[in-house]
This record gives C-alpha cells, structure tokens and sequence, in this order.
C-alpha cells in the first residue's frame, strides 16, 4: 500500500516540476531581450563619445587657430623698432 503512495507522490512533484519549466524559458527570453537592449544602448553610448571626440577636436582645431591669429595680429599691432646705436667706446688712456 505504501508504494502506490510513493509512486503517486513522485508523479505528482514530476508533472508540478514539468508544469514549471516554462517560468524557466520565459527568463531566458528576457535576459536575451535585456541583453539586446543592453548591446543597443551601449552602441548609442560609443557613437555619443565618437561625436563629443569630433567636437574636442574640432574645439582644439579652432582654439589653435585662433591663437595663431592673435600672435599674428600682436606681431603686426607692435611694429619693430630698430635697437639703439651704441655709442663708440671711448679709447682707454
């Protein structure tokens, strides 16, 4: 009499477990879906750090440019005198 029980038993958590699996397959599509959206979202994140690198270079571009432009203009607001003429030695007596 006890076996039929044990059987029954076992039967029961076998088709309660069986029941089951498909929680298990569902997670599994999730965390796929999760990862894509992680893969896509970490792309977004690499072309956003491409672009602000364009800008850096092209603000660097610029600030050089622009530096370069003040040193000309300094070099032509301040005209070049000429040194002063030393005068002659005197002869030592």
């Amino acid at each position: 009499m006890r076996k039929p029980i044990a059987f029954a038993v076992m039967l029961a958590a076998a088709l309660g477990l069986a029941a089951c699996d498909k929680a298990s397959e569902n997670k599994a599509q999730d965390a796929q879906e999760h990862a894509e959206q992680a893969q896509k979202k970490m792309d977004d994140a690499q072309d956003k750090m491409n672009d602000a690198a364009k800008e850096n270079a092209e603000a660097a571009k610029d600030s050089a440019e622009a530096e370069q432009k003040r040193a000309e203009e300094n070099n032509q607001a301040a005209p070049v005198t000429p040194a002063p003429e030393a005068a002659p030695a005197e002869p030592a007596k």
